[in-house]
């Protein structure tokens, strides 16, 4: 294994996150507090919580975690359940269980960074380009003709970071059905699943459709709660899962004890969370659709179909990164600019940004850019 890059985005993040008056590039829903959080266990799950002794805990996760995961599938059982500290580390972990020397991979741009950073510090990959001219839709058929004798994974994630973008479900399932008969494994990042705009367009679950594939998911993102540091990866190949442990083995070797009776809980009220921020995203949406509205000779906008981030394109003249670096100078307000999303595999876009519509109240963050842009003209 190489080694690897720096991870732009998170790097920028480390600068800018906590130090901007207004984060407006948020990839998370509304987060809770714990007080908020507790009030939705049950009682066996309270008492869980009153009584947790702080030792450590199973490496493939607390069962009753585990059980509440498989709650979300419909053909996966708390035994295809490994869990990780964050989705980061099951990505990680996966591509190097999943990967070696000589294979190669598949993955859709734009992606999270070490979505194609890990799997190109194992082995040769192609990227597969989602077409911004088609509402950033995938080719099924390009990564089809992607597919080599040596590819060992294909790499999907929808709804997509950054673009928002949905796939029918057909498509997904014609992607399982071309791994499953190549012996290819389908690696499907589903963090945002729950934040559909509509909810007719939710996806099936990649490790619903196959035995083989790999869903990825995590607390942070559709829940809102990153502070738990709860994912996981379900997979009906036991014999990988007992492959994924044993990687863990050398990472954190188990998950916070706490972390996992919280991640517990906000499972099991998943519907009433996601229903919250499903609601938020949809109050906040017409505020960003009068924003981009109002300076539209600036800004190309669209909604995203799901999760809680869009890429819209910048206009001016002065060039997207220039313009994220001055509004977060000049008036506090982060948005993460198209580098951070560059690719080695495939062009992409040098003129978006990212924008977050999931967090509570984006009033002022708006007013300030608007007022920032006002002020240039």
């Amino acid at each position: 294994m190489t080694r690897l890059p720096d991870f732009r985005l998170e790097t920028y993040f480390s600068r800018w996150e906590f130090t901007a008056r207004h984060h407006l590039t948020a990839s998370d829903a509304e987060t809770m507090t714990m007080a908020e959080l507790l009030a939705l266990a049950d009682p066996e799950d309270r008492k869980a919580w009153d009584t947790l002794a702080l030792g450590y805990t199973e490496t493939f996760g607390d069962p009753g975690l585990r059980r509440a995961i498989a709650g979300m599938y419909e053909e996966v059982d708390a035994d295809d359940v490994v869990c990780f500290g964050g989705a980061q580390e099951g990505l990680n972990l996966a591509m190097q269980v999943l990967l070696e020397p000589g294979d190669h991979a598949v993955v859709i741009t734009p992606n999270y960074q070490s979505a194609e950073t890990v799997p190109l510090s194992i082995c040769e990959v192609t990227g597969v380009a989602l077409d911004e001219r088609q509402d950033w839709a995938l080719d099924v058929d390009a990564v089809e003709a992607a597919l080599r004798p040596n590819t060992r994974v294909v790499s999907v994630n929808f709804p997509n970071n950054p673009t928002g973008a949905l796939i029918d479900a057909a498509d997904l399932r014609r992607l399982a059905e071309l791994c499953d008969e190549r012996g290819i494994r389908l690696f499907s990042d589903e963090v945002y699943r729950g934040l559909e705009r509509d909810p007719a367009r939710t996806l099936p679950q990649a490790a619903d459709l196959s035995a083989r594939a790999l869903s990825l998911n995590v607390t942070s993102k559709s829940l809102g709660l990153p502070g738990l540091r709860i994912g996981w990866i379900a997979c009906r190949d036991r014999e990988l899962l007992s492959r994924l442990e044993r990687a863990k083995h050398y990472t954190t070797i188990c998950n916070s004890a706490p972390s996992e009776v919280l991640a517990r809980i906000a499972i099991k009220a998943r519907e009433p969370i996601l229903a919250r921020n499903r609601a938020l995203i949809a109050a906040n949406l017409p505020r960003f659709d009068a924003f981009f509205a109002e300076f539209a000779d600036l800004f190309e906008w669209r909604a995203p179909e799901g999760g809680c981030v869009a890429f819209p394109r910048y206009l001016g003249a002065d060039g997207v990164e220039e313009f994220c670096t001055g509004l977060v100078e000049g008036a506090g307000v982060l948005l993460l600019p198209a580098s951070m999303y560059r690719s080695e595999l495939t062009p992409t876009p040098a003129d978006r940004f990212r924008v977050g519509v999931g967090r509570r109240d984006p009033g002022p963050a708006l007013e300030a850019f608007a007022h920032w842009l006002r002020t240039r003209r």
